[in-house]
């Protein structure tokens, strides 16, 4: 599949879109470029891939043009450090519902170890006329 999105947070950190389906998104980042200062994968940076997955997950819940996703809530916890190479973001639906939906994100290395888990809660609201 290989999506990218020019001129966004994603394609700063080298976000790629794997998959994307109702079942399971999965998106991919380089650890390079993503680091704290002492070499290890940026917590904050993993945040941002899952709440990416989450929500471009939670696009798929969208059924017209006049809707958009909004993130309310992300709860991630750390569990590993990574130093190199990429992660994996798999999102994958909790909750589908009509204004909002809930994803549970694995984010693993690239030996299949887990790095940390989360929980996304988005909102699907109106687009505004500007």
């Amino acid at each position: 599949m290989g999506l990218t999105f020019p001129g966004t947070l994603m394609e700063r950190m080298g976000m790629e879109v794997l998959e994307h389906s109702v079942e399971r998104t999965v998106v991919r980042m380089p650890v390079e470029g993503n680091t704290q200062r002492v070499g290890i994968l940026h917590g904050g940076a993993t945040a941002a891939l899952a709440e990416t997955a989450g929500s471009l997950a939670a696009s798929t819940a969208v059924r017209d043009d006049q809707t958009i996703v909004v993130g309310v809530e992300l709860s991630i916890s750390h569990l590993r450090t990574a130093r190199e190479g990429t992660v994996t973001a798999t999102a994958v639906p909790e909750h589908l519902g009509r204004t909002s939906t809930v994803h549970l994100v694995r984010i693993e290395d690239e030996g299949g170890r887990l790095i940390s888990t989360a929980r996304i809660s988005n909102r699907l609201i109106p687009r505004r006329a500007d």
